[in-house]
């Protein structure tokens, strides 16, 4: 396979990686048939993962330098990534999952690791996937004293930037606040542009976009937000979690999204950065990389933090976005012949190779990698120690999470209110 290797740039430090550690941070196919003896590993196993469009190929990547150093087939399934976890979740009730799959760390989502985990319908895992958690989150990966999730990269998270597109709307600054934002938002519309795409059919997406607005909104001032609201000392009704939503109404009444952005998909955010219609999307920072191929050498997109308000800070989202995870239900044999690609896949080099492929930082062997070029205007930010994990990873069930992401759909309607969303997400944490 074509080895992706980092220009040449600011070596990433070790420092930064042990701040994230402290911070933090389509197919259905029944299991493989163990034709093994027991205690032996099968020699084929399946593995299924989220593909936001056809050119998205670092899982496939990953997987066939394994298939080509051990021999081991693996049956490789990709899913749309704006339909993944529902499909995965439904598989896994009935039996007939994929025996590899990608799920987000934690339990602030319904497809989260710890949700399957208590649900009985992941595997365990062995020492090799411990030793990669960082220093901090190991409760976003386990359950009753066990792992069951094995983190895949690290990923700055803020807005995908296009300065190509950028200066062609007339912005030829990143803008330094919130109100250089929308005044880029106005320039973007006038040249015919939308300043970011959203996905707006996808709830996760909008999600996301509130988490990176909450960046500085929240956690610059308050980085333990998230235990205080644990404690019940705050709500999100009578915090920065407000200025967050109206924020982001604001940008959608000044016309900073794409028109008819309700009814936008992952191919509009894939259409609109790589088609030359969209300044910036919100989405993980990793996917960067894969874009940038996708253009063809027609744009080199790189990750920015979310514009703070005026007189702030800068302050980034940082944190591991997805887990490898093992199926519950597969048979032993299978399940031993996924641990042996996990273990392959925590070791430095190989971990250091798919953080390349995907377009993140790698869970191990960072010390020893430099950081991706995507990352240069955010690499200060990050060596500082000043980025906060995502949100939602640590938050007590599903149901927040859902409260936020289904309600911002209502907001780009008009048919919810910013109230309404927050009284909504602070009963779902108290539940």
């Amino acid at each position: 396979m074509t080895q992706h290797t980092p220009s040449p740039g600011r070596r990433w430090a070790l420092v930064a990686v042990t701040a994230i550690g402290g911070l933090v941070l389509a197919g259905c196919s029944a299991p493989s048939a163990d034709e093994s003896t027991p205690g032996e590993a099968a020699d084929s196993f399946t593995f299924s993962f989220p593909q936001a469009n056809d050119t998205e190929d670092f899982y496939q990547a990953f997987a066939q330098q394994y298939m080509d150093e051990t021999g081991v087939e693996i049956e490789l399934l990709p899913i749309p990534g704006d339909s993944y976890y529902t499909q995965i979740n439904t598989q896994l009730q009935a039996g007939n999952a994929p025996d590899l799959l990608i799920a987000p760390p934690g339990g602030g989502q319904a497809n989260g690791v710890v949700r399957l985990a208590e649900a009985g319908l992941l595997a365990p895992l062995g020492e090799a996937s411990s030793a990669v958690i960082p220093a901090g989150t190991e409760n976003l990966y386990t359950f009753d004293g066990e792992v069951y999730g094995q983190p895949t990269s690290l990923s700055p998270n803020g807005l995908v930037w296009n300065p190509d597109v950028a200066a062609s709307a007339g912005v030829d600054e990143y803008p330094a606040t919130f109100e250089d934002l929308l005044a880029g938002c106005a320039d973007a519309k006038d040249a015919g542009l939308a300043f970011t795409v959203l996905a707006g059919t996808v709830p996760p997406n909008l999600g996301f976009i509130a988490q990176v607005i909450s960046a500085t909104r929240v956690y610059a001032a308050d980085p333990d937000w998230n235990e205080q609201r644990a404690a019940g000392d705050v709500t999100f009704a009578d915090s920065g979690w407000k200025q967050v939503l109206e924020d982001f109404v604001e940008m959608n009444e000044s016309g900073c999204f794409q028109d008819g952005a309700a009814g936008g998909t992952f191919d509009s955010i894939t259409g609109g950065l790589i088609g030359g219609t969209a300044l910036s999307a919100s989405i993980p920072g990793s996917a960067a990389t894969a874009l940038s191929g996708a253009s063809q050498g027609k744009y080199t997109l790189d990750v920015r933090a979310f514009p703070p308000a005026d007189g702030e800070d800068p302050w980034l989202i940082a944190s591991p976005l997805y887990a490898w995870a093992s199926n519950g239900t597969s048979d032993e044999n299978t399940q031993l012949a996924v641990q042996e690609f996990l273990d392959w896949a925590a070791e430095p080099e190989n971990a250091v190779e798919f953080a390349n492929l995907s377009g993140g930082i790698p869970v191990a062997g960072a010390e020893d990698s430099e950081l991706l070029p995507q990352y240069a205007p955010v690499a200060d930010l990050i060596s500082a120690g000043t980025f906060s994990p995502e949100p939602n990873l640590s938050w007590p069930n599903a149901g927040v999470y859902d409260a936020l992401s289904v309600g911002m759909q209502g907001l780009l309607t008009g048919q919810t209110t910013v109230d309404g969303i927050l009284e909504s997400m602070d009963a779902a944490w108290d539940q």
